[in-house]
C-alpha cells in the first residue's frame, strides 16, 4: 500500500515553519476538514497545535481527523441532527 507510508509537509504556525510527517490518507481528510471549514491548513494546524497538550503534532492531526470522521458518520445516522462543525475539543 503506497499511502502507507508517512510524507513530510511543510506548515507554517505562527510565522514558524515546521514540518509534519502524515500518511497521503491523513493529509487529504486534513485538507479537506479545513476547506470544508473555510480554513486554511496552517489555521487549523494552529488550532490543534494550541490544544494538543505534551502529543506530537502529527499523532494531534491524526486525532482530530478521526474524531472529525466519528462526528460526521454519528451525525450522517442522525439526519435531524445535522453534521457538526469543526471544534476545538482536542483533549
Amino acid at each position: 500500500m503506497s499511502d502507507a507510508r508517512p510524507v513530510k509537509h511543510s506548515l507554517t504556525l505562527r510565522g514558524h515553519r515546521t514540518s509534519v510527517s502524515l500518511e497521503a490518507p491523513f493529509w487529504m481528510a486534513f485538507r479537506a476538514i479545513a476547506e470544508r471549514d473555510g480554513q486554511t491548513i496552517n489555521g487549523l494546524a494552529v488550532q490543534i497545535d494550541e490544544s494538543r497538550g505534551d502529543v506530537g503534532l502529527a499523532s494531534a492531526i491524526r486525532v482530530f481527523v478521526l474524531r472529525d470522521a466519528q462526528r460526521q458518520a454519528q451525525a450522517a445516522s442522525r439526519p435531524e441532527q445535522g453534521p457538526s462543525t469543526v471544534g476545538s475539543d482536542f483533549p
